[in-house]
């Protein structure tokens, strides 16, 4: 418990110091990006690849564009936030979210800066998706909005509901209950997992996600895989719902799934090892005295009572995970990006 609060009193720290130094930019503002001879350095949030093969990362130093070759600092003349998420949208544009600074779009040469001065609901940008009509969600502090290309439309949690508000409310101050992250399923229901409650919206009305009558709170990461399962990881570690049965693979604490092509499924969560693991941190400095691990769920193993798994690294702590169209697995850390390649593990936060 004493390292679970350490690690929420860290990224509160992170998270007023992020709006602190946010520096917005104007409408439609054009810049290049600063190519680099190394990726982010610091906190990579959440990283996804392109039509093209470029990996993005959204990372406390900026948006970094990797073509295989060099990495481009995108926002590094636009703005001094901390990224929290990326999304390339159907027609090829981008949208980055912010910690105080709201969502940049990108249409490869242009930005638009959107705020609450726009309409969205609140500045601190966790999450962003877009459904299968092609309107975008950001997840924030306080609810979601979803903007169709022309307005947004916010909805707001209270407490232990949530709704759609259209009183044209926006908070300027951070709420309670940031919604991490967001999916639509094969049904066409959304899932919003927040650090309150889990909801599910049908496209009428909200409901509580829950188990044996005990709501699923502090869900960090929501997806459904290829067989229509719905995996959650937070708090109460990971879960994977049939729309019958609940099954629960580890209790620790889980902050991001990802299934592989292969129908693996991988977590980055805290090790099931209570053994302390002290682990330097990007400035050399000891973060933390238990170490996080990516793990990989086979396949195969999935059905049983005892799925394998096995743990390929430790760091301090683990965020996004993306398998790129070469097989290779991606993650972020609090010091930048790793790449794994079945074999080996290469960083590239330094030159």
């Amino acid at each position: 418990m004493r390292y679970i609060n350490a690690c929420v009193l860290f990224l509160m720290t992170v998270f007023a110091f992020s709006r602190a130094q946010s520096q917005p930019a104007g409408k439609n503002a054009g810049t290049q990006g600063a190519t680099t001879n190394h990726g982010p350095q610091k906190i990579t949030r959440n990283i996804i690849q392109d039509r093209k093969g470029n990996i993005w990362m959204a990372a406390f130093d900026g948006i970094f564009r990797y073509d295989g070759k060099s990495f481009t600092n995108i926002t590094g003349k636009v703005s001094s936030a901390r990224f929290f998420s990326v999304l390339e949208d159907s027609k090829g544009n981008y949208w980055f979210g912010s910690i105080g600074s709201g969502v940049y779009y990108y249409d490869g040469k242009s930005f638009q800066h959107f705020t609450i001065g726009d309409g969205l609901l609140n500045n601190d940008v966790v999450s962003i998706y877009e459904d299968k009509k092609g309107n975008v969600w950001f997840g924030v502090f306080g609810g979601v909005s979803c903007y169709d290309g022309k307005s947004f439309r916010n909805y707001i949690i209270h407490g232990d509901a949530m709704n759609e508000d259209r009183s044209g409310k926006t908070f300027s101050k951070r709420p309670a209950y940031e919604v991490n992250a967001i999916i639509e399923d094969k049904r066409g229901r959304f899932w919003f997992a927040t650090r309150g409650n889990t909801f599910i919206y049908d496209g009428k009305t909200f409901a509580v996600f829950a188990h044996e009558s005990k709501p699923f709170k502090n869900v960090r990461s929501i997806i459904e895989d290829k067989k229509g399962n719905i995996w959650l990881g937070g708090a109460d570690g990971l879960w994977r719902y049939d729309g019958s049965t609940f099954t629960n693979f580890i209790q620790k604490f889980v902050g991001y799934v990802m299934e592989d092509k292969k129908g693996n499924i991988w977590t980055s969560a805290e090790r099931k090892s209570s053994q302390a693991l002290a682990l330097p941190g990007y400035d050399g400095k000891f973060l933390y005295n238990r170490a996080w691990a990516l793990s990989r769920y086979d396949e195969k193993s999935l059905s049983d009572k005892k799925p394998a798994a096995t743990e390929l690294t430790y760091q301090p702590m683990f965020f996004g995970i993306l398998e790129d169209d070469n097989g290779n697995i991606w993650f972020g850390a609090v010091d930048g990006v790793y790449r794994y390649d079945g074999n080996t593990i290469t960083r590239f936060n330094q030159p």
